[in-house]
């Protein structure tokens, strides 16, 4: 056990899948929230080799191999891990182990609680979802959501039989068909924003009229649509997409007019560092994204920058883009609409004010002192080894 400002709370081993640039970025936000309340280690597979978790945290790796681009190597690999990961689970003294994202990981869950250690399960997002429009893409539909749903039964199993399930928020706890208010769940584990660094460095009542995107350039995050809205525009209005991915040639061609115009920007890849200075260049952000992601860590930065969010109401996303007061809701991803909503909202939306608003609700309830708080909660309710 570790002596705590709040008294003594259970040390804490992470399990990880894979992790990618993104899931690297919330898996350091979380490990920084524990370690600032308790011990914390992390077991996880293929961290990149410049991570900064590297030398920070107590790291356990199982391999340096990735998922692979083949359906049955990845199975295989999955396979695998999970028996390094009850190998390890076996030796390590932790009283709690949190499944982070690796909700579907059912054998170790499994072996963690009969080893009568404490199991959470956070999931990220929504995984099934995910991999099943990453396989759509290399599969027959039909064979990539069987699998999908395969994965879905995992994630399921895994949530039952661990002793409490922590979701962002409490709408992604009903997305992913769990009751806000049941004694084993804790709707309130979203992660935490540097309101330092993320700041109101531009006043908004300054800033031109730019819409932008943030984030991959790839199909699950709309970019399609949002290119046919960006050609819609006002000519007064300049779309800005911030980052890069697979559709990053695309875009140009597609958009080679309004790009020479000056009504459309694509600025490649951005050093996270980077990203508030491009936030407080916006008067909006736009996301319409699929429900793959629990609470976008993009929504969040881009509020405490003072920056209005436009976002399709998915997972997490509504408790805290709230209509007209914090920011505004998608309600139909169609370019045409879409395009509309945008202009209305530039022209008659009191965006200062949501601006503000944003800001006041990112400093109050998901600064790092704040995350720190709930997570004191979550450990204190689930206690150690606690009988279901």
């Amino acid at each position: 056990m570790t002596s705590t400002e709040s008294g003594d709370l259970p040390d804490v081993c992470v399990v990880t899948h894979p992790l990618a640039a993104a899931g690297e970025n919330a898996t350091r936000s979380l490990l920084d929230i524990l370690s600032a309340i308790t011990g914390v280690a992390l077991v996880t597979a293929d961290l990149p080799a410049d991570s900064e978790i590297r030398g920070t945290h107590e790291l356990v790796e199982l391999t340096r191999k990735g998922a692979g681009d083949s359906v049955l190597v990845a199975a295989v690999r999955f396979l695998l891990n999970q028996f390094r990961m009850c190998r390890v689970l076996a030796d390590r003294d932790e009283d709690v182990v949190l499944f982070y994202g690796a909700t579907s990981y059912l054998l170790p869950i499994v072996v963690a609680r009969l080893l009568g250690k404490t199991v959470l399960v956070e999931p990220r997002g929504d995984v099934p979802l995910t991999l099943r429009l990453n396989w759509e893409r290399r599969l027959p539909d039909r064979v990539a959501r069987g699998l999908a749903g395969l994965v879905r039964l995992l994630e399921r199993a895994g949530f039952a039989v661990a002793d409490g399930v922590v979701t962002y928020t409490p709408s992604m706890a009903r997305q992913l068909g769990l009751h806000p208010e049941a004694p084993d769940v804790y709707p309130t584990g979203a992660r935490y924003v540097r309101t330092d660094a993320f700041h109101v460095a531009q006043p908004y009542a300054e800033r031109d009229r730019v819409v932008g995107f943030l984030g991959r350039l790839d199909e699950e995050k709309g970019i399609r649509e949002l290119a046919a809205v960006a050609g819609a525009l006002p000519d007064d209005v300049t779309f800005r997409f911030i980052g890069d991915g697979d559709l990053r040639e695309w875009l140009e061609r597609e958009l080679e007019t309004e790009i020479d115009a000056g009504r459309a920007e694509l600025t490649g890849w951005v050093d996270h560092d980077d990203v508030p200075d491009q936030l407080n260049d916006l008067a909006l952000l736009v996301l319409p994204s699929q429900p793959t992601e629990g609470l976008p860590t993009t929504i969040l930065e881009a509020m405490a920058c003072g920056t209005p969010v436009l976002a399709s109401p998915v997972s997490g996303v509504p408790d805290v883009v709230r209509e007209g007061e914090t920011g505004f809701l998608i309600g139909s991803r169609d370019p045409g609409p879409l395009a509309e909503r945008i202009g209305s909202i530039l022209d008659d939306g009191d965006l200062e004010t949501v601006s503000e608003n944003g800001r006041d609700l990112i400093e109050s309830e998901y600064s790092f002192e704040a995350a720190c708080d709930r997570y004191r909660r979550i450990l204190a309710a689930a206690g150690p080894a606690r009988s279901r």
